[in-house]
């Protein structure tokens, strides 16, 4: 099993008992795609409003041109990169999701406790459904254990 840099572990006899913490647990209920789509817009709207309200007797300096279309470029550029990154933590997220299946799980309050049927990826969460149906969001605190 795979443990990162915050996941702890701990053995006793014939049961391990693990920690586990959410890949998503500090991203933003809204997408990054949707919030950065919104600064790219903005630049568009400011930059065409700009350039319709120049003077024509006193054009934009070419260097303050190239520099703003260095910053659109750079904009562009963290839009990717972010979607980028969502979806290597959604990948993340299903390949521990095969590992969770069977496991007994504990919420990070110890109100909910069963062995895990079901785990459903969203784009910001990870949800754990036990065999007898109660729903386990997975964040930081969820206990597993396995063996007997």
């Amino acid at each position: 099993m795979a443990v990162d840099a915050t996941t702890s572990a701990t053995s006793k006899s014939s049961t391990t008992s693990t920690t586990y913490t959410n890949p998503f647990a500090n991203a933003s209920a809204t997408s990054d795609a949707a919030s950065a789509s919104m600064n790219y817009d903005s630049f568009l709207q400011l930059l065409i409003a700009q350039l319709q309200n120049q003077d024509p007797t006193q054009p934009m300096d070419a260097t303050q041109q190239v520099s703003q279309l260095a910053t659109y470029s750079q904009v562009e550029q963290s839009i990717k990169t972010n979607t980028l990154l969502r979806s290597m933590l959604q990948a993340e997220a299903l390949t521990r999701a095969g590992d969770i299946v069977g496991k007994t799980v504990t919420s990070s309050d110890g109100a909910t406790t069963g062995v895990v049927s079901n785990v459903k990826v969203s784009d910001d969460a990870v949800t754990l459904t036990t065999s007898a149906g109660g729903s386990v969001p997975l964040q930081t605190g969820v206990q597993f254990k396995t063996g007997s």
